[in-house]
């Protein structure tokens, strides 16, 4: 039977949950005056905020793309609910019970799709962590044990275990009221040759995966059995609530310190975020089973204002995998006001086999003796070539030196300038000077190097 929410109950979730400390779960706010606040607008990409928030009104505004409306309105247009959605959510947050009534909006007895997913993850996290504790899940724990995350570590990541049978998970959440309609648009499931849902993980090492507001929203899961067919990270499948390029893991635990300290580490497992906390280097985050990109982008500028005072660090493992994915990320830094730089661990080791090997403070060390992506950059064209010939040489400088062309500060382009000639042998410093100016010039007229506002000047134009 159609329904609709109390009137009583959304007026009540209204006032229950002031707009600044939900806004706040999705970006950074700051002072603006008035008693108002401002940070990016989360709905178009902006460089300087234009999005206004009054707490004392409950409203929110962007002068940017006219976006506004109270925090059941923002809830709605950032998570894209419904309105029963909405309500539903908020409601939960602040521990109020809802009544339904015929007609109107929402649904009786029945809450929206993405909430219904919602709470069948957050029912499989739980369940999953339960079964972390018993006798099937001692290679599970062994795992952790030998990576050096104690029993606390797991709470404290919320990590769980998967049963090896066919259908644990189905049978309990059917106990919970979920159709099976549901565990198979959740990801949770999937259908077996006959028709009927089984478990999608099974006998493996879970971890949860939480959007920025601290929802469960997907899995990634390890395998541990020789017997297990499947790949070694197995990650939730795209659905309505989970999308692998716009969710990094670790994020609902990072999203304050990130803001606070205008700081973001990227790495590139979960065993790796789980280290790096541990070490005392709580900001940083990882992308589930893809590469760094324009979503996850999107994220971090929301929380780091897009500002120039502002840095991400990518910390990748020495070998040619993870310097090839520190170039990738040097692809994607033009897409930042904030300073880029790369942090690389030694020996090839990642960030989790650091820990173990030296301890917490190495991993902290590798981050704060990070390089500027810039200068990462250059030094891996050059070392591509042999700089023993001419040929190697010229080579070289004419594969580089578009890279320092972008830097739109000209003080630092010009050091830079000075640096890849040291790094090439070449006496005539003015020569590479000179190159340089050509490739910015060219880039100008041709209309590839326009800047961006607030970049500090390591950054390459947009």
């Amino acid at each position: 039977m159609a329904g609709r929410i109390n009137d009583e109950d959304v007026k009540a979730v209204r006032d229950a949950v002031p707009i600044d400390t939900v806004v706040s779960e999705y970006l950074q706010l700051r002072n603006a005056g008035g008693g108002n606040l401002k940070g990016l607008c989360p709905f178009h990409d902006e460089k300087s905020p234009s999005f206004h928030v009054s707490p004392s009104k409950g409203l929110f505004h962007c002068f940017g793309c006219q976006e506004g409306g109270d925090t059941l309105d923002f809830v709605m247009r950032v998570d894209h609910l419904s309105f029963s959605e909405a309500v539903e959510r908020l409601a939960g947050q602040a521990g109020i019970t809802l009544r339904y009534e015929e007609g109107g909006y929402g649904r009786a007895s029945q809450q929206g799709e993405r909430t219904r997913l919602v709470e069948a993850h957050k029912a499989a996290a739980r369940f999953y962590a339960e079964q972390l504790q018993g006798p099937e899940a001692e290679t599970g724990r062994r795992f952790l044990t030998e990576r050096g995350f104690d029993q606390a570590a797991a709470e404290h990541f919320g990590i769980g275990y998967s049963p090896a049978g066919w259908d644990h998970l189905v049978r309990f959440l059917r106990g919970k009221g979920f159709s099976d309609r549901e565990l198979t648009a959740s990801g949770l499931a999937q259908e077996a040759r006959n028709g009927r849902p089984i478990d999608r993980f099974r006998g493996r090492l879970m971890w949860p995966i939480r959007d920025i507001a601290g929802d469960v929203v997907g899995f990634g899961a390890r395998k541990l059995r020789e017997d297990d067919q499947g790949p070694k990270y197995l990650n939730t499948p795209e659905t309505p609530i989970y999308h692998k390029s716009q969710v990094l893991y670790g994020i609902d635990l990072a999203k304050k310190d990130i803001a606070k300290g205008n700081r973001a580490v990227v790495v590139e497992g979960y065993t790796d975020v789980m280290a790096c906390h541990l070490a005392g280097v709580t900001t940083a985050i990882a992308t589930s089973g893809t590469s760094f990109g324009e979503g996850h982008i999107k994220i971090l500028r929301r929380l780091l204002m897009d500002n120039s005072a502002s840095e991400v660090i990518f910390t990748f493992d020495g070998d040619a995998a993870g310097q090839k994915a520190a170039l990738r990320a040097f692809e994607e830094d033009q897409k930042f006001a904030a300073r880029t730089s790369i942090a690389v661990t030694p020996q090839g080791m990642d960030p989790c086999e650091l820990r173990i090997a030296d301890g917490d403070e190495a991993v902290a060390k590798v981050v704060e003796d990070r390089s500027p992506l810039f200068e990462f950059a250059i030094r891996s064209i050059v070392s591509q070539h042999n700089l023993d010939t001419a040929e190697g040489r010229s080579a070289a400088l004419e594969q580089a030196a578009p890279v320092v062309a972008q830097i739109k500060d000209p003080a630092i382009q010009h050091e830079y300038a000075v640096r890849l000639a040291g790094l090439l042998g070449i006496l005539d410093t003015q020569f590479v000077v000179r190159r340089l100016g050509q490739l910015a010039r060219r880039r100008a007229s041709s209309g590839t190097g326009t800047g961006r506002a607030g970049t500090r000047g390591t950054g390459p134009t947009a």
